[in-house]
């Protein structure tokens, strides 16, 4: 089998072997599709992990909701356009649970991905993610071909985007913590600290997309996720734990919360690979912060 990796550099894609590696605009741009029919046409790849999408917290989606549709939307339909036009039968594409509807049923199963509007808060991301599954479904309905996607919840680890504009919830709060300690202010953190989220290792989304890969023959959506909800206040207090912050932690809210909880059930998931064990989330965090540090005037920021 030969693999095709999209979104090589990012956050998943670090932990990923493939083949062929696209890693950003500066190689292929894939909103472009002729450029990205010849890539594919020239490298012929069997199979396709496709991570590659433009992505960002709460603030960047509110801010850039048509850019997050119109970039998603070309992304996805020429990834999956050249990937069948070129004889390519497995793709495992990414989704993420934000894309589910608000008023959904907990906990979130595969089978409610689309009814119901998605939160008001990543209306255009979310809309352009739901289609990559529907484009997938289509082609395996009619060409027969095993396109898949699977759903992993909040991803975290090293070779994140850790931009406090346009990164997502844990990575942000990581730089913040960071300048906090360095410059000896409070530690100020959007919203009531309230919400829950499911987080999840980057390798461990690595070595369950290898897996699905490998033997996962279905073509329905798989959620990846541990089922254990963090609340935003905890997350905080274990990377201030972690990083030796021994300052004042304030939660502004007056800021936007976003979903309170959005919990999943991964009994597909477990169904698959029932045996497999998650990173703990104290350890997860020790080793995204100790990399962050590490790699701070390098990585992205």
């Amino acid at each position: 089998m030969t693999t095709l990796l999209t979104g090589a550099t990012g956050l998943v894609g670090s932990t990923i072997s493939a083949d062929y590696r696209l890693k950003g605009k500066q190689k292929l741009d894939l909103t472009d599709w002729a450029a990205t029919y010849r890539y594919f046409k020239e490298i012929r790849p069997s199979a396709v992990i496709h991570a590659a999408s433009r992505v960002g917290g709460l603030g960047a989606n509110m801010k850039y909701m048509a850019e997050f549709y119109h970039d998603n939307i070309l992304i996805n339909t020429n990834v999956l356009e050249a990937a069948r036009r070129t004889g390519v039968t497995k793709v495992v594409s990414f989704l993420s649970t934000c894309i589910f509807p608000d008023a959904a049923d907990y906990p979130l199963t595969e089978d409610q991905l689309h009814q119901g509007k998605p939160h008001d808060s990543n209306f255009g991301y979310a809309h352009a993610k739901r289609m990559l599954e529907v484009h997938s479904r289509a082609i395996a309905t009619q060409y027969g071909l095993n396109y898949t996607c699977i759903i992993p919840t909040n991803i975290y680890g090293p070779n994140d985007n850790f931009n406090l504009e346009s990164s997502h919830v844990l990575p942000a709060l990581i730089h913040k913590c960071y300048l906090a300690k360095k410059d000896n202010t409070d530690l100020v953190v959007w919203g009531s600290g309230k919400p829950l989220r499911e987080f999840i290792f980057s390798k461990d989304i690595g070595e369950i997309t290898q897996l699905i890969l490998e033997h996962y023959e279905d073509t329905d959506p798989m959620i990846l996720s541990t089922s254990e909800e963090i609340s935003i206040r905890e997350a905080v207090e274990t990377i201030a734990d972690v990083m030796g912050f021994e300052g004042t932690i304030l939660f502004d809210d007056t800021k936007p919360d976003g979903q309170f909880r959005k919990p999943t059930s991964n009994l597909r998931l477990r169904n698959f690979i029932p045996e497999y064990q998650f990173t703990p989330f104290r350890e997860g965090v020790k080793q995204t912060v100790d990399w962050f540090v590490e790699n701070y005037g390098s990585c992205r920021k």
